[in-house]
Protein backbone atom coordinates (compact mmCIF):
# COMPACT_ATOMS: atom_id res chain seq x y z
CA UNK A 1 0.00 0.00 0.00
CA UNK A 2 1.67 3.43 -1.07
CA UNK A 3 0.68 6.38 0.61
CA UNK A 4 1.60 8.45 3.93
CA UNK A 5 0.36 8.97 7.47
CA UNK A 6 0.08 11.93 9.34
CA UNK A 7 0.49 11.25 13.26
CA UNK A 8 0.74 13.40 16.16
CA UNK A 9 4.85 12.47 17.51
CA UNK A 10 5.38 12.76 21.18
CA UNK A 11 9.18 13.83 20.51
CA UNK A 12 9.98 14.80 24.29
CA UNK A 13 8.30 15.01 27.59
CA UNK A 14 5.72 18.12 26.92
CA UNK A 15 6.59 18.08 23.28
CA UNK A 16 4.57 17.31 20.51
CA UNK A 17 4.85 17.57 16.79
CA UNK A 18 2.69 16.83 13.42
CA UNK A 19 5.05 14.27 11.39
CA UNK A 20 4.54 12.43 8.04
CA UNK A 21 5.40 8.10 8.05
CA UNK A 22 5.94 6.66 4.77
CA UNK A 23 3.38 3.37 5.35
CA UNK A 24 4.91 0.34 5.67
CA UNK A 25 5.30 -2.61 3.37
CA UNK A 26 3.37 -5.42 3.86
CA UNK A 27 3.81 -9.28 4.31
CA UNK A 28 1.52 -12.19 5.01
CA UNK A 29 1.36 -11.86 8.65
CA UNK A 30 0.98 -8.16 9.25
CA UNK A 31 -1.11 -5.33 8.14
CA UNK A 32 -2.32 -1.38 8.22
CA UNK A 33 -5.22 0.21 9.99
CA UNK A 34 -7.11 2.93 8.74
CA UNK A 35 -7.71 5.04 12.32
CA UNK A 36 -11.50 6.62 12.67
CA UNK A 37 -11.03 7.38 16.37
CA UNK A 38 -8.54 7.04 18.97
CA UNK A 39 -9.57 7.58 22.90
CA UNK A 40 -7.38 9.77 24.72
CA UNK A 41 -6.80 7.52 28.30
CA UNK A 42 -5.75 8.72 31.67
CA UNK A 43 -1.94 7.05 31.14
CA UNK A 44 -1.62 8.67 28.66
CA UNK A 45 -0.69 12.19 30.91
CA UNK A 46 2.06 10.37 32.11
CA UNK A 47 3.75 9.03 29.12
CA UNK A 48 3.10 12.40 27.98
CA UNK A 49 5.34 14.05 30.66
CA UNK A 50 7.69 11.16 30.43
CA UNK A 51 6.94 9.22 33.59
CA UNK A 52 8.83 5.80 33.61
CA UNK A 53 6.49 3.07 34.65
CA UNK A 54 8.08 0.54 32.96
CA UNK A 55 11.48 2.28 32.41
CA UNK A 56 12.75 5.43 30.21
CA UNK A 57 10.15 6.41 27.64
CA UNK A 58 11.77 5.54 23.77
CA UNK A 59 11.19 8.85 22.41
CA UNK A 60 10.29 9.51 19.96
CA UNK A 61 7.08 7.77 20.16
CA UNK A 62 3.14 7.91 19.02
CA UNK A 63 0.93 7.80 22.00
CA UNK A 64 -2.69 5.90 21.54
CA UNK A 65 -3.37 2.50 22.39
CA UNK A 66 -7.42 2.94 22.43
CA UNK A 67 -7.79 2.14 18.86
CA UNK A 68 -10.59 1.60 16.22
CA UNK A 69 -10.29 1.94 12.86
CA UNK A 70 -11.07 -0.22 9.28
CA UNK A 71 -8.21 -2.92 7.54
CA UNK A 72 -6.50 -0.78 5.26
CA UNK A 73 -4.29 -3.98 4.00
CA UNK A 74 -3.38 -6.91 5.32
CA UNK A 75 -1.49 -9.83 4.43
CA UNK A 76 -3.76 -13.40 3.36
CA UNK A 77 -2.23 -15.24 6.90
CA UNK A 78 -3.16 -12.31 9.24
CA UNK A 79 -6.78 -12.04 7.53
CA UNK A 80 -7.16 -15.98 7.37
CA UNK A 81 -6.00 -15.80 11.31
CA UNK A 82 -8.03 -12.52 12.51
CA UNK A 83 -10.99 -13.60 10.28
CA UNK A 84 -11.78 -10.28 8.23
CA UNK A 85 -10.94 -8.61 5.19
CA UNK A 86 -9.93 -4.64 3.77
CA UNK A 87 -12.19 -2.55 4.41
CA UNK A 88 -13.83 -4.38 8.14
CA UNK A 89 -14.16 -2.20 11.36
CA UNK A 90 -11.44 -3.91 14.00
CA UNK A 91 -10.75 -3.31 17.76
CA UNK A 92 -7.03 -3.71 18.77
CA UNK A 93 -5.89 -4.11 22.01
CA UNK A 94 -3.11 -2.75 23.67
CA UNK A 95 -0.63 -5.43 24.32
CA UNK A 96 0.29 -7.68 22.00
CA UNK A 97 3.42 -9.18 23.64
CA UNK A 98 6.76 -10.50 21.76
CA UNK A 99 5.96 -13.70 21.99
CA UNK A 100 8.91 -14.76 23.40
CA UNK A 101 9.90 -13.81 27.01
CA UNK A 102 8.74 -15.80 30.11
CA UNK A 103 5.57 -13.53 30.53
CA UNK A 104 4.59 -13.88 26.67
CA UNK A 105 5.21 -17.97 26.71
CA UNK A 106 2.83 -18.20 29.44
CA UNK A 107 0.45 -16.85 27.74
CA UNK A 108 0.95 -13.46 29.74
CA UNK A 109 1.11 -11.02 26.54
CA UNK A 110 -0.11 -7.76 28.89
CA UNK A 111 2.60 -7.95 30.75
CA UNK A 112 5.24 -8.30 28.30
CA UNK A 113 8.38 -8.16 29.67
CA UNK A 114 9.71 -6.16 26.99
CA UNK A 115 6.38 -4.13 27.05
CA UNK A 116 5.94 -4.51 23.25
CA UNK A 117 2.43 -2.65 23.62
CA UNK A 118 0.83 0.05 20.99
CA UNK A 119 1.25 4.20 22.14
CA UNK A 120 3.49 3.85 25.05
CA UNK A 121 6.61 1.93 24.74
CA UNK A 122 7.57 1.59 21.14
CA UNK A 123 9.50 4.31 19.64
CA UNK A 124 8.09 5.17 16.15
CA UNK A 125 12.06 6.33 14.96
CA UNK A 126 12.34 3.37 12.63
CA UNK A 127 10.13 1.61 10.60
CA UNK A 128 7.25 0.13 10.53
CA UNK A 129 6.86 3.68 12.77
CA UNK A 130 3.43 3.69 13.53
CA UNK A 131 2.49 2.32 16.54
CA UNK A 132 0.56 4.61 18.18
CA UNK A 133 -3.25 5.68 17.46
CA UNK A 134 -2.94 9.06 17.33
CA UNK A 135 -2.53 8.69 13.89
CA UNK A 136 -4.32 8.25 10.12
CA UNK A 137 -2.64 5.02 10.36
CA UNK A 138 -1.33 2.23 12.75
CA UNK A 139 0.79 -0.74 11.95
CA UNK A 140 -0.54 -4.01 12.91
CA UNK A 141 1.89 -6.32 14.19
CA UNK A 142 1.95 -9.79 13.30
CA UNK A 143 1.51 -10.41 17.18
CA UNK A 144 -1.35 -7.55 17.46
CA UNK A 145 -4.58 -8.96 18.89
CA UNK A 146 -7.36 -7.67 16.16
CA UNK A 147 -10.79 -7.96 16.96
CA UNK A 148 -14.00 -7.86 14.14
CA UNK A 149 -16.24 -5.62 15.26
CA UNK A 150 -18.40 -4.72 12.15
CA UNK A 151 -20.37 -1.85 10.66
CA UNK A 152 -23.32 -2.42 13.72
CA UNK A 153 -20.59 -0.57 16.26
CA UNK A 154 -20.15 2.99 15.60
CA UNK A 155 -16.33 4.04 16.02
CA UNK A 156 -17.76 6.16 19.55
CA UNK A 157 -19.11 2.65 20.95
CA UNK A 158 -15.30 0.70 19.84
CA UNK A 159 -12.86 3.23 20.63
CA UNK A 160 -14.35 2.28 23.93
CA UNK A 161 -14.54 -1.77 23.67
CA UNK A 162 -10.63 -2.13 23.90
CA UNK A 163 -10.07 0.12 26.55
CA UNK A 164 -12.68 1.23 29.37
CA UNK A 165 -15.34 -1.92 29.09
CA UNK A 166 -12.65 -4.38 28.42
CA UNK A 167 -10.86 -2.86 30.98
CA UNK A 168 -14.05 -2.79 33.55
CA UNK A 169 -14.95 -6.78 32.59
CA UNK A 170 -11.56 -7.52 33.23
CA UNK A 171 -10.99 -6.09 36.18
CA UNK A 172 -14.25 -6.67 37.88
CA UNK A 173 -15.53 -9.82 36.62
CA UNK A 174 -12.57 -11.57 35.81
CA UNK A 175 -9.70 -10.60 38.62
CA UNK A 176 -12.25 -9.47 40.99
CA UNK A 177 -14.86 -12.54 40.59
CA UNK A 178 -17.91 -10.16 40.46
CA UNK A 179 -21.11 -12.30 40.57
CA UNK A 180 -24.56 -12.91 41.41
CA UNK A 181 -26.16 -11.19 44.81
CA UNK A 182 -22.39 -9.61 45.66
CA UNK A 183 -22.39 -5.71 47.12
CA UNK A 184 -19.95 -3.60 45.13
CA UNK A 185 -18.52 -0.14 46.07
CA UNK A 186 -17.17 1.49 42.62
CA UNK A 187 -15.02 4.93 43.90
CA UNK A 188 -14.50 7.62 41.11
CA UNK A 189 -17.30 8.45 38.92
CA UNK A 190 -15.05 8.90 35.63
CA UNK A 191 -15.52 7.00 32.63
CA UNK A 192 -13.72 3.52 33.97
CA UNK A 193 -15.54 3.91 37.04
CA UNK A 194 -19.09 4.14 34.89
CA UNK A 195 -17.80 1.64 32.95
CA UNK A 196 -17.27 -0.53 36.38
CA UNK A 197 -21.14 0.02 37.19
CA UNK A 198 -22.56 -1.63 33.90
CA UNK A 199 -19.95 -4.43 34.07
CA UNK A 200 -20.97 -5.28 38.25
CA UNK A 201 -24.75 -4.86 36.68
CA UNK A 202 -24.38 -7.05 34.20
CA UNK A 203 -22.49 -9.84 36.41
CA UNK A 204 -25.78 -9.48 38.55
CA UNK A 205 -24.07 -7.48 41.27
CA UNK A 206 -26.91 -5.78 43.74
CA UNK A 207 -26.14 -3.61 45.47
CA UNK A 208 -24.26 -1.00 43.71
CA UNK A 209 -22.35 1.82 45.11
CA UNK A 210 -21.01 4.68 42.90
CA UNK A 211 -18.62 7.05 45.19
CA UNK A 212 -17.80 10.20 44.18
CA UNK A 213 -17.58 14.15 45.50
CA UNK A 214 -20.11 16.67 45.32
CA UNK A 215 -18.65 17.96 42.26
CA UNK A 216 -19.57 14.99 40.72
CA UNK A 217 -23.00 15.10 40.94
CA UNK A 218 -23.86 14.73 36.89
CA UNK A 219 -21.66 11.93 36.63
CA UNK A 220 -22.87 10.31 39.68
CA UNK A 221 -26.26 11.00 38.94
CA UNK A 222 -25.35 9.26 35.06
CA UNK A 223 -23.97 6.04 37.01
CA UNK A 224 -27.44 5.58 38.11
CA UNK A 225 -28.30 4.87 33.77
CA UNK A 226 -25.48 2.75 34.17
CA UNK A 227 -27.04 0.62 37.23
CA UNK A 228 -25.73 1.93 40.50
CA UNK A 229 -28.25 1.81 43.28
CA UNK A 230 -26.85 3.84 45.40
CA UNK A 231 -24.54 7.50 44.89
CA UNK A 232 -22.47 8.82 47.50
CA UNK A 233 -20.91 11.93 47.83
CA UNK A 234 -17.76 11.61 49.72
CA UNK A 235 -17.43 14.81 51.21
CA UNK A 236 -20.92 15.09 52.06
CA UNK A 237 -21.92 11.66 53.00
CA UNK A 238 -20.48 8.79 55.66
CA UNK A 239 -19.55 5.91 53.08
CA UNK A 240 -18.91 3.28 55.52
CA UNK A 241 -21.70 3.91 57.62
CA UNK A 242 -24.41 4.05 54.21
CA UNK A 243 -22.44 0.87 53.04
CA UNK A 244 -22.91 -0.64 56.47
CA UNK A 245 -26.41 0.10 56.95
CA UNK A 246 -27.11 -1.19 53.25
CA UNK A 247 -25.74 -4.72 53.73
CA UNK A 248 -26.57 -5.27 57.26
CA UNK A 249 -22.98 -4.56 58.84
CA UNK A 250 -20.99 -6.76 55.76
CA UNK A 251 -19.53 -3.96 53.67
CA UNK A 252 -19.05 -4.71 49.91
CA UNK A 253 -17.72 -7.82 48.55
CA UNK A 254 -15.70 -5.93 45.90
CA UNK A 255 -14.46 -2.69 46.00
CA UNK A 256 -12.94 -0.87 43.22
CA UNK A 257 -11.11 2.25 43.02
CA UNK A 258 -10.48 4.21 40.11
CA UNK A 259 -10.22 8.15 41.55
CA UNK A 260 -6.45 7.89 40.71
CA UNK A 261 -5.78 9.62 44.05
CA UNK A 262 -4.38 7.66 46.83
CA UNK A 263 -7.23 9.18 48.94
CA UNK A 264 -9.11 6.75 46.77
CA UNK A 265 -7.58 3.85 48.18
CA UNK A 266 -7.44 4.59 51.68
CA UNK A 267 -11.43 5.00 51.59
CA UNK A 268 -11.86 1.48 49.94
CA UNK A 269 -10.47 -0.83 52.09
CA UNK A 270 -12.23 -0.34 54.89
CA UNK A 271 -15.67 -0.48 52.67
CA UNK A 272 -14.37 -3.94 51.87
CA UNK A 273 -16.21 -6.91 53.84
CA UNK A 274 -14.72 -10.17 55.53
CA UNK A 275 -13.41 -12.30 52.75
CA UNK A 276 -13.53 -9.23 50.12
CA UNK A 277 -11.50 -8.31 47.25
CA UNK A 278 -10.40 -4.88 47.10
CA UNK A 279 -9.53 -4.10 42.74
CA UNK A 280 -6.42 -1.67 42.29
CA UNK A 281 -6.51 -0.84 38.53
CA UNK A 282 -5.76 3.00 39.44
CA UNK A 283 -2.57 4.62 38.30
CA UNK A 284 -1.57 6.95 41.27
CA UNK A 285 1.50 8.32 40.13
CA UNK A 286 3.91 6.81 42.65
CA UNK A 287 1.63 8.57 45.30
CA UNK A 288 1.52 6.50 48.79
CA UNK A 289 -1.25 5.73 50.57
CA UNK A 290 -1.61 5.35 53.88
CA UNK A 291 -3.63 1.57 54.62
CA UNK A 292 -4.34 -0.05 57.92
CA UNK A 293 -3.16 -3.59 57.11
CA UNK A 294 -4.52 -4.95 59.89
CA UNK A 295 -8.40 -4.89 58.08
CA UNK A 296 -6.53 -6.42 55.28
CA UNK A 297 -5.30 -9.26 57.68
CA UNK A 298 -8.42 -9.69 59.98
CA UNK A 299 -11.06 -9.56 57.40
CA UNK A 300 -8.75 -11.56 54.69
CA UNK A 301 -9.35 -9.26 52.03
CA UNK A 302 -7.56 -9.85 49.22
CA UNK A 303 -6.04 -7.14 47.49
CA UNK A 304 -5.87 -7.36 43.62
CA UNK A 305 -3.75 -5.31 41.58
CA UNK A 306 -4.91 -5.36 38.08
CA UNK A 307 -3.66 -3.78 34.57
CA UNK A 308 -5.33 -3.47 31.30
CA UNK A 309 -7.32 -6.20 29.16
CA UNK A 310 -7.21 -8.94 27.50
CA UNK A 311 -8.58 -11.04 24.52
CA UNK A 312 -11.63 -12.62 26.40
CA UNK A 313 -11.87 -9.27 28.09
CA UNK A 314 -12.47 -7.76 25.00
CA UNK A 315 -14.62 -11.08 23.43
CA UNK A 316 -17.39 -9.90 26.16
CA UNK A 317 -16.89 -6.77 26.13
CA UNK A 318 -17.58 -6.77 22.30
CA UNK A 319 -21.12 -8.76 23.26
CA UNK A 320 -22.00 -6.43 26.32
CA UNK A 321 -21.65 -2.90 24.01
CA UNK A 322 -23.67 -4.54 21.16
CA UNK A 323 -26.59 -5.50 23.53
CA UNK A 324 -27.32 -1.90 23.67
CA UNK A 325 -28.55 -2.16 27.48
CA UNK A 326 -26.13 0.66 28.35
CA UNK A 327 -25.31 4.03 27.53
CA UNK A 328 -21.35 3.45 26.41
CA UNK A 329 -21.62 6.59 23.62
CA UNK A 330 -22.91 8.67 26.47
CA UNK A 331 -19.46 8.85 27.85
CA UNK A 332 -17.67 10.70 25.06
CA UNK A 333 -17.58 14.39 26.15
CA UNK A 334 -15.17 15.90 23.62
CA UNK A 335 -14.06 14.97 20.35
CA UNK A 336 -11.07 16.97 18.96
CA UNK A 337 -8.86 16.51 15.55
CA UNK A 338 -5.51 14.99 15.84
CA UNK A 339 -3.83 18.41 15.38
CA UNK A 340 -5.17 19.39 18.81
CA UNK A 341 -3.66 16.47 20.36
CA UNK A 342 -1.77 18.44 22.73
CA UNK A 343 -5.11 19.97 24.30
CA UNK A 344 -6.67 16.72 24.18
CA UNK A 345 -4.33 15.75 26.73
CA UNK A 346 -3.64 19.03 28.91
CA UNK A 347 -7.53 18.46 29.42
CA UNK A 348 -7.63 14.75 30.31
CA UNK A 349 -4.54 16.06 32.92
CA UNK A 350 -7.43 18.47 34.34
CA UNK A 351 -5.15 21.62 32.98
CA UNK A 352 -8.08 23.02 31.00
CA UNK A 353 -11.28 24.41 32.09
CA UNK A 354 -13.01 23.26 36.06
CA UNK A 355 -13.47 19.85 35.44
CA UNK A 356 -12.03 17.20 33.81
CA UNK A 357 -13.99 15.81 30.35
CA UNK A 358 -15.58 12.34 30.62
CA UNK A 359 -13.74 11.01 27.94
CA UNK A 360 -11.58 12.61 25.12
CA UNK A 361 -11.42 11.20 21.76
CA UNK A 362 -9.29 12.24 18.63
CA UNK A 363 -10.78 12.24 15.32
CA UNK A 364 -7.84 11.83 12.21
CA UNK A 365 -10.67 13.00 9.93
CA UNK A 366 -11.55 16.27 11.07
Amino acid sequence: MKGKSRAMVLTAPNRFAMQTFELPEIGDEDGILKMELVGVCGSDVGISQGKETFGPRPFPLIMGHEIVGRIAEMGEAAKKRHGVKEGDRVVIEYAFGCGVCEACSEGRYTTCEKHWNYGSMISCKDSPHLYGGYSEYLYIHPNAKVHYVGDDVSPELGVLICAVIGNGIRWLRQMGGVSIGDAVAILGPGQQGLAGVAVAKESGANPIFAIGLSKDRERLEMAKRFGADEVIMADEQDSLAIIQEATGGRMADVVMDVTGHYSGAELALPLTGRKGTLVLPGNYKHQKASLDLDIVMTREIRVQGVFSHDSPAVRAAIKMAKSGRYPFEDLITTRLPLSQAEQAVKMVAGEIGEQMPLKVVLDPKI
